[in-house]
């Protein structure tokens, strides 16, 4: 394989894309703070629009605490055959350019075009094409980035949001992520984040100063590839065909959750999220794991093998809440939920990466 700096990787993401489905199909919501998710006492916003976000409104959020942040703002029941449509009519404009795409989720991939099907184009002229026609497709915008590894490519499609495009050349790369929080380095969540500041860690320039020993002890498998990046050096390819052995999802909570039915109303976006992955790979999982951190950050998990994978969507909400039931009442809060697939039967994975390739 060739070496990773002469790559040529682009990272395509759709800008608020719930939301902006929502605007674009009802011209009352345009240009007004919308949030796709449920507008009870204890629902949970699953995406938020540019003029929510403004007020600080963002997903994974209590709605409650929402509507405090924005007292106008509208919630909109989410309709994912509507997004998983749209997402389609994106993944056929990728494939007008490469087969090497790697979804992520249905608003975001990323693509190798270092070859192309156009012979030698460049690939910001490529992700320049691309974004042109989702808006004449869609009638949405996506934000792009350009650079030579899947880390440096998904950190610029974030640097211009929305509707922006953004290249870190090979000459730009390790100045890049030593300028930057590392809060914002894809693969480094809160509790990483909070790990890395007490160890002094709070920008990529602190986190190059680490040895690769210090790298290890401290943050074990993920250790070598905070090294890597921290220098700007991702050597992961775009994998079209990955076999995936697990797939989950999982959010973190604002406000504690103390009741079943918070926890119940929170699980609704997680298995949505999960289930989506699981049509996107085709692949559809017959172990079911739950697991609860708590607010003292004790954690534990609660799993289940059935016969035959999962089939529909409502079975694996009722077999995620089967397991989350004994759980409640409780005494502490619950600061996450997260729920997993694995065991996975990828009897349609070649049929759903056609579908997903335009083939």
């Amino acid at each position: 394989m060739e070496p990773a700096q002469r790559r040529k990787i682009i990272h395509i993401d759709m800008d608020a894309f719930f939301a902006s489905v929502e605007q674009r199909d009802n011209p009352e919501l345009r240009g007004k703070p919308v949030a796709v998710g449920g507008s009870s006492q204890r629902g949970v916003v699953a995406a938020a629009s540019y003029e929510a976000r403004a007020f600080g409104v963002r997903s994974a959020m209590p709605s409650v605490t929402a509507r405090r942040k924005c007292p106008e703002l509208i919630f909109v029941k989410p309709r994912f055959d509507v997004y998983r449509a749209v997402s389609e009519e994106m993944r056929a404009i990728f494939a007008e350019y490469t087969p090497i795409i790697e979804p992520l989720s249905l608003d975001e991939a990323y693509l190798d075009v270092s070859e192309t099907l156009h012979g030698a184009v460049s690939a910001t002229e490529i992700a320049q094409q691309i974004r042109a026609k989702i808006r004449e497709r869609t009638n949405l915008t996506a934000s792009a980035g350009v650079s030579y590894n899947k880390f440096l490519a998904k950190l610029a499609s974030d640097h211009r949001k929305p509707d922006g495009l953004f290249v870190i050349t090979p000459k730009m790369g390790a100045a890049f992520v030593e300028a930057l929080p590392v809060q914002k380095f894809h693969g480094v969540g809160p509790a990483t984040a909070a790990k890395m500041k007490r160890l002094g860690i709070e920008t990529g320039l602190d986190l190059k100063a680490q040895s690769m020993a210090f790298m290890q002890q401290q943050f074990g498998k993920a250790g070598p590839y905070y090294y890597g990046v921290a220098r700007g050096v991702d050597e992961r390819p775009v994998r079209a065909h990955r076999i995936r052995k697990s797939m989950g999802a999982e959010n973190t909570f604002f406000v504690d959750l103390f009741t079943f039915e918070a926890a119940r109303e929170a699980m609704e976006p997680i298995v949505d999220k999960v289930w989506r992955h699981s049509e996107n790979a085709g692949a559809h999982g017959r172990t079911l794991t739950l697991k609860v951190k708590y607010a003292d950050f004790q954690q534990i998990t609660r799993s289940r093998t059935g016969m035959t994978p999962f089939a529909t969507r409502a079975e694996l909400m009722r077999q995620s809440l089967d397991l989350l039931t004994p759980l409640f009442p409780c005494d502490k809060g619950v600061r996450l939920l997260g729920v997993s697939l694995s065991s996975l039967d990828f009897a349609q994975e070649s049929e759903t990466l056609q579908l997903c390739l335009g083939l």
